[in-house]
């Protein structure tokens, strides 16, 4: 395939809608009364599918690193969302789990999340949809093949 400009550019385009997904997200978020992040609200999601998943699952789950992930639970249960359970037969390992306070959140969170990625699509199809995906998923096989 030829590469053109608009291909060369690749990371600049998906930067900058990651800039304003994010910032669409803030903004929802604070107009909700939500005191989250767009991370933070990756880790809710995620608890609110499968809850008591463990730091590894939701580091996978996410594509951040420990650390990473760890800074954000700490974040998340300093504000009463989740906490922590020690695996039975491993207390160096925790399962992360949603308090009724997080799950409210999420619950309150959604319809305007659901917003957001309908006003995202407005004039693409299902198909666009599907390139789109193959698309990102081709890029991300690619790059990740290389490193």
């Amino acid at each position: 395939m030829e590469k053109t400009e608009a291909t060369k550019k690749i990371g600049y385009h998906l930067e900058r809608t990651t800039r304003i997904v994010k910032l669409g997200y803030l903004q929802a978020f604070a107009q909700l009364g939500v005191d989250i992040t767009p991370e933070q609200w990756v880790m809710l999601d995620s608890l609110y599918q499968r809850n008591g998943q463990s730091q590894t699952e939701l580091a996978g789950d996410s594509y951040k690193n420990a650390p990473t992930v760890s800074r954000i639970i700490d974040l998340l249960e300093k504000k009463g969302l989740v906490e922590r359970q020690r695996f039975a037969n491993d207390r160096r390992r925790y399962k992360i789990f949603l308090t009724k306070k997080g799950q409210a959140t999420v619950e309150k969170v959604q319809p305007a999340v659901a917003t957001l990625r309908e006003q995202g699509w407005q004039e693409l199809t299902d198909e666009d949809y599907s390139n789109f995906l193959r698309i990102l998923n081709q890029i991300f096989e690619n790059l990740q093949a290389g490193s």
